[in-house]
């Protein structure tokens, strides 16, 4: 039986731009039968002390993680204990994320490739006027951000479908592992893409660990009631 985790969440506790209070969170991932969840917010985790006595008042797996805004994207990170001084380099982010067990997911890294939105118009990915966009998957193949993250995220609820296609088909040429995650912002988004585990996953250690082992893989269809690996 596959453990079901939802990999990119935001709320109100720690993102001015979600709607998802805590609370909301949490019953509605007991209505969707989500065993994890790893709150990402954008202003770095929360009080280790305040996460630990809210997680411990409910059943699911409650993992406390960071969306970073580093020069090469966006990216997850996971195992780290808060946000630091130079973390906007991803290089820094990695190194941080190696000395401290920790790991690193490149979040939605084609977002805006296709369809052209992101900073100043850019797509995040490559910010820079003179940056050439990847016009097919190979060409996308030698950006760096792909040394230093751990895996890829390939199933982002608040993403384009051809550009999550577009990263899965990256991500498969590099032979990454792939992972998938809602970005939810409001309750109606949780759980529209999870990361299904292989393993047990009973805390935060052992997620972690299940990350490292690479057992596991995008999941589709958890809200209609038609859970399957996501496949595009």
């Amino acid at each position: 039986m596959a453990r079901l985790f939802d990999l990119h969440i935001h709320t109100t506790k720690g993102s001015a731009d979600s709607s998802l209070t805590p609370e909301d969170l949490i019953l509605e991932a007991e209505r969707l039968g989500l065993l994890g969840l790893c709150i990402t917010e954008h202003s770095g985790p929360w009080d280790r002390h305040e996460f630990h006595r809210f997680a411990s008042r409910h059943n699911v797996v409650l993992v406390r993680a960071m969306e970073v805004d580093t020069d090469m994207g966006h990216m997850l990170a996971f195992g780290l204990d808060g946000y630091q001084s130079g973390f906007h380099r991803a290089q820094e982010l990695r190194r941080a994320a190696d000395a401290q067990g920790g790991f690193v997911v490149s979040a939605h890294p084609f977002r805006g490739v296709l369809a052209r939105h992101g900073p100043a118009g850019r797509p995040y990915l490559y910010p820079g006027a003179d940056d050439v966009l990847p016009e097919v998957p190979e060409d996308a193949l030698g950006h760096p951000v792909f040394k230093l993250a751990h895996a890829v995220e390939v199933a982002n609820g608040g993403t384009a479908d051809e550009e999550n296609r577009f990263a899965m088909k990256v991500a498969g040429l590099l032979g990454m592992p792939v992972t998938g995650g809602s970005d939810a912002h409001s309750v109606h988004g949780l759980g529209k893409f999870v990361t299904a585990f292989r393993d047990e996953v009973r805390n935060e250690a052992e997620f972690i660990a299940g990350l490292r082992s690479r057992m596991f893989y995008p999941a589709v269809g958890l809200r209609s009631g038609q859970l399957r690996p996501y496949t595009p």
